[in-house]
């Protein structure tokens, strides 16, 4: 078994979900976890949301650094960490919790949009996600009028601004994360890394 399968097996096993595991050139392995999250029932209410805490840390950090010693994985740091306001979406179960927020889209090739204006070249896009209308693949929704100015105000009267959407498949995507926008009004608590030299750090 490859030692990314031991961790995945680790945290599931410990009750977390695997969100994200990276392994850099100067020997940083970082592993992401976060609590499972299962869409609601139609007439159910969603659950309380649940925050990775500094002991969730700890608890995955101190099985890793074990099993990754009985692995024999060249390492020289452990960081275990939250998700933050960037959080990528590697799975439909991702695209599904997060729909209806605004996400940056790479794509591996340009996809071509009759009747759009969309440069032929381009692959990254910032929008809203939704469910396209075939209600199998995915969309993005986005305007690339710019955004009104800090305390410009907006005439009532104004045209609505022009909307595009792209609708794509997850295996068309090369990379997908939130995106980085801070919502006073009802931030997510920070994330949380905890590092093999015991000392937590907030991430944002």
């Amino acid at each position: 078994m490859a030692w990314q399968d031991t961790v995945e097996q680790t945290v599931t096993g410990l009750g977390f979900d695997l969100v994200d595991l990276e392994r850099s050139a100067g020997g940083l392995l970082r592993v992401t976890i976060d609590w499972p999250w299962a869409p609601t029932e139609p007439g159910q209410d969603a659950p309380e949301e649940r925050f990775v805490t500094v002991e969730d840390c700890e608890k995955i950090t101190r099985q890793l650094q074990y099993l990754l010693e009985v692995e024999n994985v060249d390492y020289r740091r452990l960081e275990v960490g939250s998700p933050g306001i960037d959080r990528p979406l590697k799975k439909e179960i991702d695209y599904v919790r997060f729909v209806g927020q605004v996400v940056d889209i790479t794509l591996k090739a340009p996809i071509g949009v009759t009747g759009a204006d969309i440069a032929a070249n381009r692959k990254k896009f910032r929008g809203t996600l939704e469910r396209a209308a075939d209600g199998v693949q995915w969309q993005i929704v986005w305007s690339d009028a710019p955004e009104p100015k800090p305390g410009q105000r907006v005439s009532k009267k104004r045209p609505p601004v022009p909307m595009q959407a792209m609708a794509f498949a997850l295996n068309e995507v090369q990379q997908a994360r939130l995106a980085p926008i801070v919502n006073f009004k009802g931030r997510r608590a920070p994330a949380v890394d905890m590092g093999d030299d015991g000392h937590a750090a907030s991430n944002e």
